[in-house]
């Protein structure tokens, strides 16, 4: 296990170097939206794809919304503690989120939008809706980059000693460096997708073998198994300073988009592959204890994050909103049927 959580630490670095430099020619914003919360993501998609197609509905799901509960509180929190200490090789003061408009919206009404869906269970249609949502995000994310490239305005931010300092925005000209970049980000790519599965599989061994029950497995340990690369690409990113910190929050929000939105869309067509094209995955009682409880853990995160600035004070806050999540978890129903 220890083997191939090195593997994805190496990975990782490798995918947040090529992220870096990609985000000097689309923007940070723009790459961690996409690229970055797509490819982080891929492990997680694997267990959700896995888990429906045959019939574990309650787990592909709960493994989605565990993995928002995780990043929107531990994973963001740890970011945000790395950012603004001596962690960082450029620590900052504070982070500006006031750019983050348009994702924080979108993940507000996506959280939403996934749990009224479940109130009748989720079928074809609602697979058509959370495809769509995901494809307006990107669209969306492409126009405010291709308008920020007009404007090329660098983003200044408070470093923890008080100085100002502008976020580069230069494009990269040099055709050698792009192609390192892209290179650099399909290998960690690669490497995450190779290294994820066995060690998502000796975690999960692990954890049966000291007698951790499903649900736990389904909604606290498979998050932070399918989380892994997501999560030291993000650390990696928060020690650069601001212009990777910016990547790393934009990867945040993007990939809890998309978990609200894409990942829930390819359950249902797994789902589909496994019971026929109208089959609808059932509300239960587990399934709407855990939508209840990511969907108001998002909101109590977004909170701060409505505020121009945030800094350690909400890093704190999220840890303490991740630990009462864990503590909820104790009065979740525990029953998970096949279906």
């Amino acid at each position: 296990m220890l083997a191939w959580l090195g593997g994805l630490i190496l990975a990782s670095w490798v995918l947040s170097y090529g992220a870096e430099h990609l985000s000097t020619r689309f923007g940070a914003k723009f790459v961690g939206r996409t690229l970055l919360s797509v490819a982080t993501t891929l492990p997680e998609i694997a267990i959700v794809i896995y888990a429906a197609s045959v019939g574990l509905y309650e787990v592909a799901i709960g493994a989605g919304l565990g993995s928002n509960i995780l990043m929107m509180t531990l994973g963001l929190a740890l970011m945000l503690i790395i950012a603004t200490t001596r962690l960082s090789k450029a620590p900052i003061k504070r982070i500006d989120v006031s750019t983050f408009k348009i994702d924080k919206v979108f993940l507000l009404v996506s959280a939403l939008v996934s749990a009224i869906l479940l109130l009748d269970g989720y079928n074809f249609i609602d697979g058509f809706v959370f495809v769509g949502m995901f494809v307006a995000y990107v669209l969306i994310a492409y126009i405010e980059m291709k308008r920020e490239q007009k404007i090329s305005e660098p983003a200044v931010v408070k470093t923890i000693e008080g100085k100002s300092v502008a976020t580069p925005v230069h494009i990269l000209t040099n055709k050698n460096d792009m192609t390192k970049a892209i290179l650099a980000f399909v290998a960690g790519t690669i490497g995450i997708l190779v290294a994820a599965g066995p060690f998502i599989d000796s975690l999960q061994t692990f954890s049966e073998d000291i007698g951790v029950s499903t649900i736990v497995l389904a909604v606290i340990i498979s998050p932070i198994a399918g989380e892994m690369p997501e999560k030291i690409s993000m650390m990696i990113l928060a020690r650069k300073g601001a212009a990777g910190t910016a990547i790393a929050i934009a990867n945040v929000l993007g990939s809890k988009i998309l978990n609200n939105s894409l990942l829930l869309g390819v359950a249902i067509i797994a789902a589909m592959y496994h019971g026929g094209f109208f089959t609808t995955i059932p509300n239960s009682e587990l399934l709407w204890f855990q939508m209840m409880l990511a969907t108001s853990i998002t909101v109590v995160a977004l909170i701060p994050l409505f505020k121009k600035y945030i800094g350690i004070r909400v890093g704190i806050f999220l840890v303490g909103l991740y630990i009462l999540s864990i503590v909820i978890q104790f009065f979740a129903p525990v029953e998970i049927k096949p279906h």
